[in-house]
Formats: structure tokens, C-alpha cells, sequence
């Protein structure tokens, strides 16, 4: 009788175990579809040419700082930093920080900005260039800023994707913003495989 009984209650919790596991496979809607950044040339800290097709086919952070910032650009770099240590192991994630000074931030002025927060050369760009270029970047391509001398700038990240296609914004002063930008950075990534 002890046997039956055991049986009866394994074979009645299998469907609900079926059901759980069923839901942990569930498909989520792949993240949208929020812009689409322009090829772009502009000027690395190491004072070398940068082509934005270089990021063509990774999974991209990219953000708007610059290196006098008295606000909320340490803190942005700081948090981009932490991206960069937290996807160690997905080394083809990679990490941009673009400035809206580009009078006063030379390739010189920011790779000691970089060599500052840590920078890992092969895999987070800070850049720079004319301001025209930056402004239509900042504005018509990521559709977060000016770049017009005002040093105005928004604090959101962009998650681009291998096609360079804006998947995503994220407010870095946002409870959790790190956590679900590295969440959804993993999506991106298993999306390629």
C-alpha cells in the first residue's frame, strides 16, 4: 500500500514539475528595435582612426562623457568600467565612450581619462573627433544629445547590437540599471549563437 501511495504522489507532482521547467523555456520577446547608429569615423585615445564598422558583429555599450565632467561622467565611467569587469567573459562585448568636448578632449587628454578607470584597450574605446561629426552622432544617430559646446549631455547607455541597431536605453542613475543592462547584453550574445 506505502508503494501505491508513493507512486500516486510522484506521478501527480510530474505534471507540475513539467510545467515549471516548460516556463523556464518559455521564449521572451527579443529586446526592440529603437534606432539605427550611422557609420560613423572618429578618433580613438590613441590618437588612431576609428571605424565604426570595427564594432560590426559585436554586442556594443555606448555612452556620452567628458573627461572635465565635475557631474555625473566619473560615475558613468565608473559604471562602464564595471561593465567591462563584468562581461570578462564575454570578451567580444565591447565598450565606447564618446565626448561632447572634443575641444578639450585630445586623444592624449583621453587616454589618461581611460588609463584613469581601467580601461581595457581592446575592448572599450573612448573617442573623439570634429563636432559636427559628434553632434550628428549624438544626436541623430544615438538620439540622446547635442554636441554643441554646451556640454549638455544625457546620462542613458545604448546597447547596440553586431548590426548596429539600438537595442536598448538605460539611465545610469536608475536602482538596478547595471543589472539589467548585463542581463540584456547576455540576450544580445546568445541571440548571435
Amino acid at each position: 500500500m506505502k508503494m501505491g501511495a508513493r507512486g500516486r504522489g510522484l506521478g501527480a507532482g510530474v505534471p507540475a514539475i513539467l510545467v515549471v521547467a516548460l516556463a523556464g523555456c518559455a521564449h521572451r520577446a527579443p529586446l526592440p528595435v529603437l534606432g539605427q547608429v550611422p557609420e560613423f569615423q572618429l578618433v580613438a585615445q590613441t590618437g588612431q582612426a576609428f571605424d565604426s564598422r570595427s564594432l560590426d558583429g559585436h554586442v556594443w555599450v555606448a555612452d556620452f562623457i567628458y573627461t572635465s565632467c565635475p557631474g555625473p561622467c566619473p560615475m558613468m565611467s565608473s559604471l562602464m568600467h564595471q561593465v567591462q569587469a563584468r562581461t570578462a567573459e564575454t570578451p567580444d562585448v565591447r565598450l565606447v565612450s564618446i565626448t561632447v568636448d572634443p575641444a578639450t578632449d585630445t586623444p592624449a587628454v583621453l587616454a589618461g581619462y581611460a588609463k584613469h578607470f581601467k580601461q581595457d584597450p581592446a575592448r572599450w574605446f573612448f573617442l573623439t573627433g570634429d563636432q559636427t561629426s559628434l553632434n550628428d552622432l549624438g544626436l541623430n544617430g544615438f538620439k540622446l544629445n547635442r554636441v554643441d559646446g554646451s556640454l549638455e549631455h544625457s546620462t542613458r547607455f545604448a546597447l547596440v547590437d553586431g548590426t548596429r541597431r539600438i537595442r536598448g536605453y538605460y539611465i545610469s542613475s536608475e536602482t538596478g540599471f547595471l543589472d539589467r543592462l548585463l542581463r540584456d547584453i547576455r540576450r544580445l550574445e546568445r541571440e548571435k549563437s
